[in-house]
């Protein structure tokens, strides 16, 4: 194995080896490599090429470039519309850079020229016989490699050049295959080799056993049990099965808190056993999820405590709260001592109606303190589609149910006092009539089975105080006006108006 010395331009280049007898094309842009690939065309000689250690280093230094790397002739240069090259390179020989040559413009190196030694003993033939026989199942294995490539190496007699083609057909990592081009010895290439293709072997054997798997799954049960198998199997290594049935455990106690009606409490228990066959990231597993938490969330049961009305209370409280007002602060009372005297929510529905800032919703709130019960407040200004109150079918995407329900579970309790505000400020349109469903929510005789779309089970509003407030009257259906007490709220007069300055706001600034 001898060696000369010869001076030429240097490409660096990143993540790839270029072998000697090897033809690719070369994609170049950083300026000192096209000034080396003019010079070596100019001068109509070769060039040395070389891997740097970090492909990412834009600037390489003479440290930062590989010794050993490859003498090549430029066979062809195309320049590109965006000043970069695309240049065709030949491998001729191995080479090592002996020392940097001082230039400005590119790099140019004194490069020894390796010959190789080609005796062809016994174990080197052996050793060839061995790469042949696994590179041919390899690239039966590797659907990357042309079949081809089995056939042009099989009639090349010389091991380095044997060692050489076959290493640069394969697909592995940039670094073996630097320490392939920096072993000399064509044994010793040969034995690396060896170990390189039985070790990437093993890997395609996985993969194709992986794809087999997976090709098998998808002709017995397409795609999407395909999807839910990878899935499982993502789950099973990040151990999401376990916070699954952490979660399904936590549904059970709270279903079991909840106090259902019993027959709720079965529907509840059947939706979960079918949560627990579900697949916990798939979509329908958060639908069956979501409703479970609904129906657990839900007050069947709770109320807001022992009720004890005292109407000196309740009449001391409108008081404090409201100045003015006496016809409907004495209707409220008369309202309230009746519920006291019949224990039971019957009768007309109060209907609070007056230009806005007069007090409307204040008066509702004031009713529940009175009452001691907790106070909700539904905006229905502007709702247009009965979805909105009877809430929408479990079937649609992102379905929750309608605004009475979702009140009931903010308040906590199954008796709240529930403000409806701007009730005359509804709309129907091709969605439905959300008037309509009111109906239903207001009367006595049929709010105790109120049956939402999104729950599917009947719902007791039957112990609600349902209060509504309104700007104007004409504006509200008739059937739905039939079903409550209207109590009409005037503006104040200025009277009125000072008095509530010195009663409320000015204490109230002066305690701020």
């Amino acid at each position: 194995m001898g060696s000369e010395k010869i001076v030429l331009p240097l490409l660096p280049l990143r993540d790839i080896i270029v072998f000697p007898f090897m033809v690719l094309p070369l994609f170049v842009g950083r300026e000192k490599s096209i000034l080396a690939l003019e010079k070596s065309m100019a001068e109509q000689k070769s060039i040395f090429l070389s891997a740097q250690r970090n492909p990412n280093n834009n600037e390489p230094q003479p440290a930062d470039i590989y010794e050993t790397g490859t003498v090549a002739n430029v066979l062809q240069i195309l320049k590109l519309t965006d000043g970069t090259m695309k240049v065709l390179v030949e491998g001729l020989q191995r080479g090592r850079i002996e020392s940097f040559i001082d230039n400005p413009d590119y790099f140019e190196v004194e490069v020894s020229r390796i010959h190789e030694n080609d005796q062809l003993t016994p174990d080197v033939k052996a050793m060839m016989r061995s790469v042949g026989t696994v590179f041919d199942q390899y690239v039966k294995l590797n659907q990357k490699i042309p079949l081809e490539a089995v056939a042009a190496t099989a009639n090349i007699l010389e091991p380095h050049r044997y060692a050489d083609t076959i290493a640069a057909y394969m697909v592995f990592q940039t670094q073996e295959k630097q320490e392939l081009l920096e072993t000399l010895n064509p044994a010793d290439r040969l034995t690396k080799l060896l170990n390189i293709l039985k070790s990437e072997m093993e890997v395609l054997k996985i993969e194709k056993r992986v794809h087999g798997r997976v090709r098998k799954q998808m002709e017995r049960s397409q795609k999407e049990f395909y999807l839910n198998e990878q899935i499982k199997a993502i789950q099973k290594e990040l151990g999401k099965r376990d916070e699954f049935k952490t979660d399904i455990a936590e549904l059970k106690q709270k279903i079991k808190k909840a106090k259902m009606p019993k027959e709720i409490n079965e529907k509840a228990t059947k939706e979960l056993k079918r949560l627990e066959l579900m697949q916990p990231m798939s979509a329908e597993a958060t639908v069956a999820r979501t409703y479970i938490e609904w129906l657990a969330d839900l007050p069947w049961k709770k109320g807001a405590g022992a009720e004890k009305i005292k109407i000196s209370e309740a009449q001391k409280i409108l008081d404090e709260d409201h100045y003015g007002l006496e016809k409907v602060k004495e209707r409220i009372t008369e309202h309230l001592a009746v519920m006291k005297l019949v224990k039971k929510i019957r009768g007309p529905i109060l209907c609070l109606v007056g230009p806005p800032g007069v007090g409307k919703t204040s008066l509702g709130q004031s009713i529940g303190r009175a009452m001691g019960r907790k106070f909700i407040r539904v905006s229905l200004g502007g709702i247009r589609d009965e979805a909105e109150i009877r809430g929408h079918r479990r079937t649609y995407i992102g379905a929750l149910p309608g605004k009475i329900i979702q009140g009931i579970k903010k308040a906590g309790v199954h008796n709240p006092v529930f403000m409806l505000d701007e009730i005359d400020k509804m709309n129907a349109d091709f969605r439905g009539d959300p008037s309509s469903a009111l109906l239903e929510v207001l009367d006595p005789e049929q709010n105790s089975n109120f049956n939402d779309h999104y729950l599917e089970v009947d719902y007791d509003l039957s112990n609600v105080l349902f209060i509504c407030t309104a700007n104007v009257l004409h504006s509200i259906p008739q059937p739905l006006l039939d079903r409550m007490e209207v109590l009409r709220l005037p503006g104040y007069t200025d009277q009125e108006k000072i008095g509530i300055a010195k009663s409320f706001l000015v204490p109230k600034k002066v305690s701020e």
